[in-house]
């Protein structure tokens, strides 16, 4: 995810949050919400090269596998859970997805669309897409699913999930008009409905 994406998502925690960050990769986001928003928390990831970036970054980290779940974290532990780039790796996304509802207060999720036009255009002329966003070939992708704006808005509702906000990123830029179209990246913040 660009930089001007990860910005984008930024503006969505409020200061001074306590946050978890999973699959938080080298640490980048949760490096620049202590440095600019003065949030604490921790990042999660099972990369040993992302795990040393994030302690050389001065992030606090922890080696965990996401699929075994978040057990070691209490009930409504954190201001903010963040999922940026991380479900569409899941096996037991859904479950995350309720775990991040239980774990935080309100919960943001970026995902590459599979919405976006040139990733429906792709798939119109019979091959899958490969984009800036995409940039596999549907064999060695990491990504063990796809997902669209419209697809996260289904599964939202179905786990009993609030969306209090939800955009498109392209370039940097947010996209309230036809987000599932015109964006390569999804972007909802949630909270439990109850």
């Amino acid at each position: 995810m660009t930089n001007n994406n990860l910005n984008a998502i930024a503006t969505l925690v409020p200061y001074g949050s306590r946050v978890l960050d999973l699959g938080c990769g080298d640490g980048a986001l949760l490096a620049y919400l202590q440095q600019h928003k003065a949030c604490t928390g921790y990042g999660v990831e099972l990369d040993d090269n992302n795990v040393l970036a994030c302690v050389q970054r001065g992030v606090n980290v922890l080696q965990l596998n996401l699929d075994l779940g978040l057990s070691v974290f209490a009930d409504q532990s954190f201001d903010v859970v963040l999922q940026i780039d991380t479900l569409q790796h899941l096996r037991n996304a859904e479950t995350m997805l309720r775990e991040t509802a239980r774990v935080g207060k309100t919960g943001i999720v970026a995902f590459p669309n599979f919405g976006h036009w040139p990733n429906r255009l792709s798939i119109l002329q019979g091959r899958m897409p490969v984009t800036k966003r995409l940039p596999y070939q549907w064999y060695d992708t990491p990504n063990i699913r796809v997902g669209t704006f419209k697809d996260f808005e289904v599964l939202a509702q179905k786990n009993g999930l609030r969306v209090s906000d939800s955009f498109g990123l392209q370039d940097g830029q947010r996209m309230d008009v036809w987000p599932n179209l015109m964006a390569g990246t999804a972007v909802f913040k949630f909270q439990n409905s109850d």
